[in-house]
């Protein structure tokens, strides 16, 4: 096992690191901007060295810098979290030349899988079902031909993109080419690649994940899946273990994680990772991405599975064996997660002071989170102030204990959207169990 590790990030999830890193015996580095001075992960690390000004592109992705303190701090790993350079291959290159271990996949595979077109042909040699469409769109007008020929509706996407960005729905082929002009554009400025591919839009649909693990000794083995339609703009509001969307259909639950298991196999996947599949009501599924990373849903599967993820992030990379096999893995109980973000009812940012905190707390309550009275929300990053999990025996239990949690929640001095999660969790068509990617667009926008 490492001695010490440098995290390479910030807020809720460079402290989910720290501790699990505490409670491992293992010495931690954190890194900070300027705007983070008296944040939570500095002041629980061992360590922490300032790298830059506020932007992340001084600081958070400050390639150099980061390297340089992990050197220089005789760390001899690096976790990045997620965001950021998580699933950088070129960041995690430099690191191997340097000597440091990246906790996370081979480069390579990273490569592989974060080209979302070249996942597509690798699910597919591997047998796992893809939603039909095609491969790299070469212009606006390929885009038109593409979509008549699959049959409107349809998606564009970026092939390096996430959180939302570079996808557009086209409803008509007449529409594609603009479509793909505004993806293209969108991709490239935010990712440096406007590569778009094209695929049947599937409505309704279900987004469901499963949660892989694997170690560098040929062992794979799935810890559950996650339901992760309600979400706003493409981006997760609320998940939950196990997906009950699958529970009206026998067996697809088992063909669905050998599919992620026999993908993650394939491609010679060593550490955490996540396999997406979009699942339709007559019971079929498509992989859509591989995310080789860490993901922020992650605790509701710990929950569900009892094993700690972070914990075994670092011990794959320190090349430790999965002492357990899938078939001694099983799932307890129902775990859901609500994402606590920094924004006012309309959906526009805050941030400020935080002036009052009150955590809920009782049996299979959790708070991810970097809170504390006195923090300051930044208006530089990412909008996620923390993550309310909980367990119990039932979806109908877990539904009513996160609606006493989100009730005892208290953040003052920033706008938050604990109301909003109240009014999803009281939704009929959510309290059903058989809701779809669009249900915050028919009830909210």
């Amino acid at each position: 096992m490492f001695d010490k590790i440098l995290i390479a990030n910030r807020g809720e999830i460079a402290v989910r690191v720290i501790r699990a890193c505490k409670e491992m015996g293992v010495k931690t580095v954190a890194i900070y901007s300027t705007a983070d001075a008296e944040a939570l992960h500095v002041a629980l690390a061992d360590e922490a060295y300032c790298i830059g000004g506020p932007r992340p592109a001084d600081s958070y992705l400050n390639e150099d810098a980061i390297i340089t303190v992990a050197l220089q701090s005789g760390a001899k790993a690096i976790h990045p979290g997620y965001g950021f350079f998580s699933e950088n291959s070129h960041f995690a290159r430099e690191c191997q030349e340097c000597g440091l271990v990246f906790i996370g996949p081979d480069p390579d595979v990273i490569d592989r899988m974060g080209d979302k077109d070249n996942a597509r042909r690798t699910a597919r040699e591997a047998g796992v079902p893809i939603v039909p469409g095609c491969d790299l769109l070469a212009s606006a007008e390929e885009a038109e031909r593409e979509a008549a020929r699959i049959g409107c509706p349809v998606l564009i996407k970026a092939r390096s993109g996430g959180g939302g960005r570079g996808i557009r729905k086209v409803e008509d082929p007449a529409s594609a080419g603009k479509a793909f002009t505004e993806a293209h554009a969108e991709a490239e400025a935010a990712f440096g690649d406007g590569e778009c591919y094209m695929e049947k839009f599937v409505s309704p649909a279900h987004h469901v994940e499963v949660q892989v693990l694997a170690d560098a000794h040929g062992n794979v083995v799935s810890l559950g899946e996650r339901e992760c339609s309600v979400q706003r703009r493409n981006q997760k509001l609320i998940e939950e273990s196990p997906a009950p969307c699958l529970d009206a259909h026998p067996g697809v639950r088992e063909r669905m994680h050998k599919a992620a298991r026999d993908l993650t196999r394939a491609v010679g996947y060593v550490g955490v990772g996540t396999i997406e599949f979009l699942f339709a009501d007559d019971g079929e599924f498509y992989f859509m991405e591989m995310n080789t990373r860490l993901q922020v849903e992650h605790p509701v599967t710990e929950f569900v599975s009892g094993v700690d993820l972070v914990k075994w992030q670092l011990r794959v990379a320190a090349g430790a064996e999965l002492p357990f096999s899938q078939e001694n893995l099983n799932a307890h109980g129902h775990a859901i997660e609500c994402r606590i973000n920094a924004e006012t009812p309309e959906f526009l940012p805050s941030c400020g002071e935080v002036t009052m905190l009150h955590v809920p707390g009782g049996p299979q309550v959790r708070f991810d989170s970097a809170l504390y009275v006195g923090a300051v929300v930044p208006p530089y990053y990412d909008s996620l102030l923390g993550k309310l999990i909980v367990c119990s025996s039932t979806r109908e239990e877990a539904i009513r204990k996160m609606r006493s949690a989100l009730g005892e929640l208290v953040i003052e001095g920033v706008a938050e959207n604990s109301e909003l999660h109240l009014d999803i969790l009281a939704n009929p068509e959510f309290v059903s169990g058989n809701y779809h990617t669009n249900l915050m667009e028919h009830l909210y926008e």
